[in-house]
């Protein structure tokens, strides 16, 4: 029907459906008319337009932007109002319903709701349009999510969403759900080496979810609470790593990070102005001791930099750059 929209030419036409992505799975599939349409992926806000939506100016991103390129710190009141502000991205996220709730009453009560609205409509889509042999592999995936993401080694584990379960089983599932939107896969580096896509393993990952606020909501009843007062407990390594791939997802990039069974582990991984750079996440604070012994060694992992972002201001030690958690999203160029 919108074919004819297009052929009239008096109309442009916008189409939004949350799972256009996965109509390859669906079991049965309507025909696309070639060459009539143009498709865009949308994303949930991500914390640069939360912050206009909190009247946050393009002049005080401009003044962060300077900030980062001088290797200069934050003056004190900015950096105190950009650390409340990404406390209320992380609890919010970017879902422009939630956003708009949380600005209307600005009740977290009233946010949860519609966080968990949402993520209930997303179980709904996993029995609709899901095949159905896959339809409660999938559910499974999903609902494991926070206990993957919880385990002090983050690579997605099967035998956590059953004991005993194998990739044959759910490999499907999770790209089932990747496709829909609702998560990304993070993928392990064989070598820290450009270019990253080329250096992927592609059997060895982590899931995040593609909205930082979607996923706190699914932890413990309360914690969104505790993410405003700044008491994350043992949640905060992943809602922090979660809030990067938030970043870094939103910027259109795809994630990586890197492990070796020697023990060195790196957050992720990306390009950055032309280089591969290391990017560690320490909610506070924390030694980078294995991107320190990557530095040493340039002619083995080829990184000469490391970005370390945290609850601190702008600072440098030698090739290592400490960055507060809220200027990740200004890590845009490549």
């Amino acid at each position: 029907a919108l074919k004819f929209f297009k052929v009239d030419g008096r109309y442009d036409v916008i189409c939004t459906g949350s799972m256009l992505g996965i109509k390859g799975y669906c079991e049965q599939t309507s025909s696309v008319p070639v060459g009539y349409e143009t498709e865009i992926e949308m994303y949930p806000l991500d914390f640069e337009e939360f912050l206009w939506a909190n009247g946050i100016s393009n002049d005080v991103v401009d003044v962060l932007r300077n900030c980062l390129n001088n290797a200069s710190p934050v003056p004190a009141p900015l950096h105190m109002r950009m650390r409340e502000l990404l406390l209320r991205f992380v609890a919010v996220g970017g879902y422009p319903a939630v956003v708009a709730e949380y600005l209307a009453t600005h009740d977290m009560s009233n946010v949860l709701r519609v966080q968990r609205d949402i993520v209930n409509g997303y179980r709904d889509d996993m029995v609709k349009y899901a095949p159905q042999k896959a339809k409660s592999h999938i559910r499974e995936c999903f609902d494991s999510i926070p206990k993957q993401l919880s385990k002090e080694n983050k690579k997605f584990q099967y035998s956590v969403i059953r004991k005993g379960s194998t990739a044959g089983k759910y490999q499907g599932s999770i790209q089932w759900i990747e496709d829909a939107g609702i998560v990304r896969r993070c993928h392990n580096l064989t070598i820290t080496e450009l270019p990253l896509d080329g250096n992927a393993d592609d059997n060895v990952f982590k899931l995040y979810m593609a909205d930082i606020g979607l996923f706190v909501s699914m932890l413990e009843e309360g914690t969104q609470f505790d993410v405003l007062q700044g008491k994350l407990l043992s949640y905060k390594g992943a809602i922090f790593e979660n809030l990067v791939a938030d970043f870094l997802g939103k910027d259109g990039r795809k994630l990586y990070y890197f492990h070796k069974d020697s023990g060195l582990e790196i957050d992720f991984v990306f390009r950055y102005k032309g280089e591969c750079v290391l990017l560690e996440c320490k909610a506070k604070s924390g030694n980078v001791k294995s991107a320190k012994t990557i530095l040493n060694h340039p002619e083995k992992y080829h990184v000469n930099s490391v970005i370390k972002l945290g609850d601190y201001n702008v600072g440098r030690e030698g090739a290592i750059m400490t960055l507060p958690l809220y200027m990740g999203f200004l890590l845009n160029e490549r």
